[in-house]
């Protein structure tokens, strides 16, 4: 499609016409119809301060987001550790229009920090073929040393960059650095001669590993397909494994891996009431919550009903991918409060019951300026000194998606998702 013809169509409600019934959003709260106004208020308030972060923890100049910073913030202050990620940017991007709807932050203040975003990132940010780097510096832009070309996070990144373009779709400039930032992207490249995706691309190689199993990617492959300057073909749809999992009663698509990746692509891509010829991955997603918390209720104390959830997280013995099942990660007791903010979609009644109740019982000690800390463990007298961007914004996406389906709805405004979803063979059901 012709840049001229995108910005036509994204100008007015002709866009919405253009896409098929089975790619737009459900009726925005069908979800939500079980929640009382005391879940409301507390969604409210935790959206409300993790939308604080992607203002506050942002670069003055660049617009990205840090990865992590102190839970213990009383002032807001940009934390001094200064390394930004490019997945919580694009988390932040969203969440970003996520305050503006609700008026958590001025729409004036919002939009400026989408455009600076946008520009810094679209004629400054180094990238390679358009893919961007997983870590760098948040005020020069620079890359961290060791880090790598990410495909994945480059790929949540323009998740929040189409978001941006459809939400404030009246701005010419956010559309246009949106637009460029998505077009030129060279997704074959990615592909590395293989028919499945590199992780990255680092030190002038390719990665070895590729996305080759059922997870988090469904991202890189949609977003893929449905470019309009770089796609790769529709059979790449059916090149990555779909592996079976089988816990007690649960039988769902997943491979040996925390319970974020069945949170990741549901966050903008919305699977409701579809399918393609493998699964709904919307339904595969709730069966896979639901063994997980009877994962986590079969290791008995301290996890019960009102504390589980164990994902991808930090712990009191740094950085762990964890869960189950099957168990993984040395699990001792700790929750991670993104872990069931992330499902809230999935179920609510039993994810929010959790949250609640961490935020009764522990109070200030695991929740702050950016509502809840990382991950914390109570019995050790343990709870984590930091926040991180990525695992605020999943709950802050999810919330949202709960409640009213906001960026279901405002993600799937963009014409190439829905030419994505029908390459893929989604439909009805």
């Amino acid at each position: 499609m012709k840049r001229r013809t995108l910005l036509k169509l994204l100008a007015g409600s002709a866009l919405q016409s253009r896409i098929p019934a089975f790619a737009i959003a459900a009726t925005p709260n069908s979800l939500a119809s079980g929640l009382t106004h005391e879940d409301h208020v507390f969604l409210d308030e935790m959206q409300r301060r993790g939308c604080l972060y992607f203002v506050e923890q942002a670069g003055a100049t660049t617009g990205q987001v840090l990865d992590r910073a102190a839970a213990s913030n009383a002032d807001g202050k940009l934390d001094p550790r200064g390394m930004a990620s490019i997945a919580a940017t694009g988390f932040g991007l969203s969440a970003l229009c996520i305050a503006e709807k609700r008026g958590y932050q001025p729409r004036a203040k919002v939009v400026e920090q989408v455009r600076k975003t946008l520009h810094f990132h679209l004629y400054q940010m180094p990238h390679q073929h358009g893919f961007l780097s997983h870590f760098n510096d948040v005020e020069k832009g620079t890359p961290y040393p060791g880090s790598e070309i990410s495909s994945i996070d480059t790929s949540l990144f323009l998740c929040g960059v189409l978001t941006a373009r459809a939400h404030f779709h009246k701005d010419a400039e956010i559309v246009r650095l949106a637009t460029a930032l998505y077009e030129r992207v060279d997704w074959p490249w990615m592909l590395d001669n293989e028919t499945t995706f590199s992780m990255g691309y680092a030190n002038g190689s390719f990665l070895k590993a590729h996305w080759n199993h059922y997870c988090e990617l469904m991202m890189i492959y949609l977003l893929a397909m449905g470019s309009p300057t770089h796609p790769v073909a529709a059979s790449s749809w059916d090149a990555f494994a779909r592996p079976k999992m089988t816990y007690k009663d649960y039988t769902y698509i997943s491979a040996d891996d925390p319970l974020f990746v069945h949170q990741y692509s549901h966050a903008w891509f919305d699977f409701r009431g579809k399918r393609d010829k493998y699964a709904n991955y919307f339904d595969n997603s709730v069966i896979a919550t639901q063994a997980h918390e009877a994962f986590c209720l079969n290791l008995g104390k301290p996890y019960s009903a009102d504390y589980w959830g164990i994902s991808a997280s930090d712990s009191a013995h740094g950085y762990t991918a964890w869960g189950g099942p099957p168990g993984e990660g040395g699990i001792d007791g700790s929750v991670v409060p993104n872990a069931t903010a992330g499902s809230l979609p999935f179920l609510p009644s039993n994810c929010l019951r959790v949250l609640r109740s961490l935020k009764d019982l522990y109070g200030e000690k695991a929740w702050g300026r950016y509502g809840f800390c990382d991950a914390f463990h109570p019995e050790a007298k343990w709870y984590d000194p930091d926040v991180l961007g990525i695992d605020l914004g999943i709950g802050v996406l999810m919330a949202e998606n709960l409640r009213t389906g906001f960026v279901w709805e405002t993600f799937a405004r963009n014409a190439e998702v829905a030419v994505a979803m029908k390459k893929a063979g989604f439909h009805a059901g």
